[in-house]
């Protein structure tokens, strides 16, 4: 019995000598990776610190197109509000806007000029595509997403082999066209850039159901109602970069490229010799000319073409 209780002695002891040990071992990696956890976070600690998430003060005299915004108004405060927000910590984006508009607004601001539409509506634009060649799902296309229909009724040509919604300078011209109808329509700017979002006869509907005539007087859906505001967040963040926390150097905006047009009034077979015959390749040829949807210009009827290509120099391209 005597043995029996040394040896169960024995045992009680080793077992704490190894709980201790294990302990030890535990308590002493807990130790390290608290240290490891504290080097680690002194690597953020400047990003973080930098850091930091504010509410933002409304820009007084808010106006589009020089028609006042009345944001004194509880809910117009509130709307304009979010979209200042909303666009502002949407810093990826912004930023990209920014540098994307330092390239193509020197395209678009002359042809609003020209056509007596105020500068304010390049900011549509961006709403309306981010200056980017996209498709909605309704169908869509372009910077300024034009119908199809409503390309057609101003001008552009719209087919499988030539899609004018994706020339620049033209669709910028028929979305004046359609802006100056809704203005002379409607007889306000404002509304004039909410019907190019619903069409002239959503907003002329809506008039008429709702016995009310400014656009700040309506109730519209999600996207018209919050559309307006969304063109003037970006006006206002875009004129003021380094007030909502943007930060660049010229060095780091996309630069306007310059191009020279060679007139086409056959048929194309092969763009692609087409673009070697001029010092570029295929790829270059489709950046600068994106309407040309296909790989070849059919041109039945003879039409003049003007097809843009970069001067020499600007790409390094081996032939």
């Amino acid at each position: 019995m005597k043995m029996k209780k040394v040896k169960n002695g024995l045992m009680i002891i080793g077992v704490v000598a190894i709980a201790g040990l294990g302990i030890q071992a535990v308590s002493s990696i807990q130790t390290e990776g608290s240290n490891a956890i504290s080097t680690t976070n002194k690597k953020y600690d400047k990003a973080t610190k930098d850091y930091n998430v504010y509410a933002l003060s409304l820009p007084e005299n808010i106006n589009f197109a020089g028609e006042a915004v009345p944001v004194e108004n509880p809910d117009i405060h509130e709307r304009m509000d979010r979209e200042l927000l909303v666009n502002t910590y949407w810093q990826s984006n912004g930023l990209l806007l920014i540098k994307r508009a330092h390239k193509y607004f020197p395209i678009i601001e002359p042809i609003l000029k020209k056509n007596g539409i105020p500068d304010d509506f390049k900011y549509l634009a961006i709403a309306e595509s981010g200056l980017t060649q996209i498709v909605s799902p309704a169908g869509a296309t372009g910077f300024w997403q034009l119908m199809e229909a409503t390309a057609e009724e101003h001008g552009l040509e719209v087919n499988d082999n030539v899609d004018e919604r994706y020339h620049i300078e033209k669709a910028t011209q028929a979305a004046c066209e359609y802006l100056q109808e809704s203005k002379e329509r409607f007889g306000s700017w404002t509304l004039a850039a909410a019907a190019y979002n619903a069409g002239n006869y959503g907003i002329s509907k809506q008039q008429e159901r709702q016995d009310v005539n400014d656009y700040y007087d309506l109730l519209l859906g999600e996207e018209t109602g919050r559309y307006v505001f969304r063109i003037l967040a970006l006006k206002e963040i875009l004129s003021n970069p380094e007030k909502y926390g943007f930060n660049f150097e010229e060095k780091h905006l996309y630069q306007p490229i310059s191009t020279r047009n060679v007139e086409v009034d056959t048929a194309v077979t092969d763009f692609a010799r087409f673009a070697k015959d001029f010092g570029i390749n295929y790829k270059i040829l489709k950046i600068h000319n994106p309407w040309l949807r296909e790989a070849h210009l059919n041109n039945k009827s003879r039409k003049l073409y003007e097809i843009k290509i970069p001067e020499k120099g600007v790409y390094t391209y081996q032939p």
